[in-house]
């Protein structure tokens, strides 16, 4: 493999690309004690009686275990800083060596871990509230994803209704992992409310739902948790295009971050041909999934899930359509990606997609 442009080295990525470059998929960590001031008193007093971190907490640490090596060396600070606790760490890293026009910023707190519901959505309002304090208040660089309280469709549309106008939000975050798939028609009034406010449902790695992490039962290994997760990605995508999502809500936008995109041709070929044979059992699904993809649907970059060249062009010419990538470093998670391989068989207009401007005009920037 090629060492001459890892996705994450500002000097790498800018020797392949001087443009503008938008980063669809950074990641902030959020902890309890700085979320403590943004709720109100009464769940002040339940944190400090109740000491909930052991259990809200675990859902991250299962999500992104700490001895996985999750996190690159050089951004992992001497002071015992959590990558990207502050707006400092994220420029030092990422904003400034890459110089950054915009980057979309997602704060995974494993809400789904907390199984009491009113203290789940008084925790989605304090990270929705504290990114807007700490974060997207201080650098027009930031965008984020706000945060919904999981397993409670009602809340989590209250939720959006009250921060979703908020020009800092482009996007909402949901776990791939999840109790129904997202084309369940239960949430149905979510994607709603998620494309009634102009905002993109962002299905992205992690979850705690109660069933197991792969279709086939529950594994022994992180490693085969982690291998084997592009497949409820699969699974969401047929989802939401069997149950009918796009043809509830036409305007809804889907982008799938930190679950690659080379199984994508595959996926695409498999749902066109099963639907023409089988439409009569989803008679709703009146566009062919493949076009259906193309319209409501992109992917990040990383992890880079190929480091083939020939394999790579490819895949890029399967695709059919130069809008589908976004550029995203996954800071501060460590795939050691090359892109040289992903990028040169690529055309200049078609660079320029990848690196800025699709994600400028899916995210409305």
């Amino acid at each position: 493999m090629s060492t001459g442009a890892r996705s994450a080295g500002g000097e790498a990525v800018r020797g392949l690309w001087t443009g503008a470059i938008i980063d669809a998929d950074v990641h902030i960590a959020a902890s309890y004690p700085v979320l403590v001031p943004y709720l109100d008193a009464y769940w002040r007093e339940f944190v400090r009686e109740r000491r909930p971190d052991v259990a809200g907490m675990r859902g991250v640490r299962r999500t992104y275990p700490p001895g996985a090596a999750s996190t690159r060396a050089d951004w992992i600070t001497a002071d015992g800083r959590a990558a990207g606790s502050d707006l400092g760490l994220l420029s030092e890293a990422i904003l400034d060596p890459l110089d950054i026009e915009c980057c979309v910023a997602n704060c995974y707190f494993a809400l789904d871990a907390i199984r009491h519901p009113d203290f789940a959505a008084a925790m989605a309002s304090a990270i929705n509230d504290w990114l807007i304090d700490q974060w997207l208040s201080r650098d027009a660089r930031l965008r984020a994803s706000l945060v919904v309280p999981a397993r409670n469709p009602p809340a989590m549309i209250k939720e959006i209704r009250r921060v979703g106008d908020h020009p800092g939000f482009v996007q909402v975050l949901m776990p791939v992992r999840s109790e129904r798939p997202y084309g369940n028609r239960q949430w149905h009034q979510l994607l709603e409310a998620i494309a009634e406010h102009d905002l993109v449902f962002g299905l992205h790695f992690g979850g705690t739902a109660d069933g197991a992490p792969t279709p086939a039962g529950f594994p022994n290994h992180y490693f085969t948790e982690y291998v084997a997760e592009p497949a409820l990605y699969w699974a969401q995508i047929t989802s939401l295009i069997a149950e009918g999502a796009f043809q509830q809500v036409p305007a809804l936008r889907v982008s799938v971050l930190e679950g690659g995109f080379t199984w994508l041709p595959h996926l695409a070929w498999r749902l066109t041909k099963e639907w023409r044979g089988m439409r009569r059992d989803i008679p709703w699904v009146d566009v062919a999934p493949t076009e259906l993809i193309r319209r409501h649907f992109r992917f990040s970059v990383a992890p880079l899930d190929c480091d083939d060249a020939d394999e790579l062009a490819s895949t890029l010419e399967r695709l059919g359509s130069d809008e589908l990538l976004m550029f995203a470093t996954d800071y501060p998670h460590w795939h050691d990606d090359d892109l040289v391989p992903l990028v040169t068989p690529m055309s200049q207009p078609a660079r320029a997609g990848l690196f800025a401007e699709t994600a400028r005009s899916w995210y409305r920037l």
